[in-house]
């Protein structure tokens, strides 16, 4: 018995001095949600065709990112497809004509197709604060998979985050005046790729 009771003891004198050397254990990393600051994050559109090109802005309705310490983990957003605006045509017609017809079936269908999302399904580090982001986009109800690359940094608020996407509209339903399903359109061909920069502003 006594000498069950020295190993007790000799055993609690050893963990009692491990734990003194190496100091009590750190809890790991906690995941962070950021919420997305919609009146601070921006969405820029491009879209080219053979005469020229057209852009314009988008509004967020919602989204946010994830960390886990200073590493991004994940994030989604949703776009409203209602709040479209044209900012290169300064005539009011031409303006008002333009949207109206990206508002139509033959685009985004917006009376159908309010909202457009995104989601993060895979995040590749290619630098201390620069990622390969792969995720689902979703337009008009159709979900395809794309990449891009962004840059995060942490502001004195939160974390900011911008990128560039290219998208084939022709494969969300979107072949208005596409060569790649239409002969003969000459000089009104619309490109079927058209470029999104994004700015996402996120607060704790």
């Amino acid at each position: 018995m006594k000498t069950l009771h020295v190993l007790a003891a000799s055993a609690a004198a050893l963990l009692m001095a491990g734990h003194l050397i190496a100091g009590p254990v750190k809890p790991a990393n906690k995941a962070v949600a950021y919420r997305l600051d919609v009146s601070k994050s921006q969405l820029h559109w491009t879209a080219k065709k053979i005469t020229g090109e057209h852009m314009g802005t988008l509004a967020f309705k919602e989204g946010g990112l994830t960390f886990n310490g200073n590493k991004l983990t994940g994030g989604q957003f949703t776009v409203d497809m209602t709040s479209l605006v044209n900012t290169d045509l300064t005539d009011k017609g031409y303006n008002d004509k333009l949207v109206g017809h990206l508002n139509s079936d033959d685009f985004f269908s917006t009376a159908k197709h309010p909202t457009a999302t995104f989601r993060i399904t895979k995040l590749t580090p290619t630098g201390p604060a620069t990622y390969q982001v792969t995720g689902d986009m979703t337009i008009k109800g159709i979900t395809q998979a794309t990449t891009f690359p962004a840059t995060v940094k942490q502001t004195a608020t939160g974390v900011e985050a911008t990128g560039k996407l290219t998208l084939d509209r022709t494969k969300y339903d979107i072949k208005y005046g596409s060569k790649s399903f239409f002969e003969g359109l000459g000089d009104k061909a619309i490109y079927d790729d058209f470029d999104i920069d994004l700015k996402l502003v996120a607060n704790r």
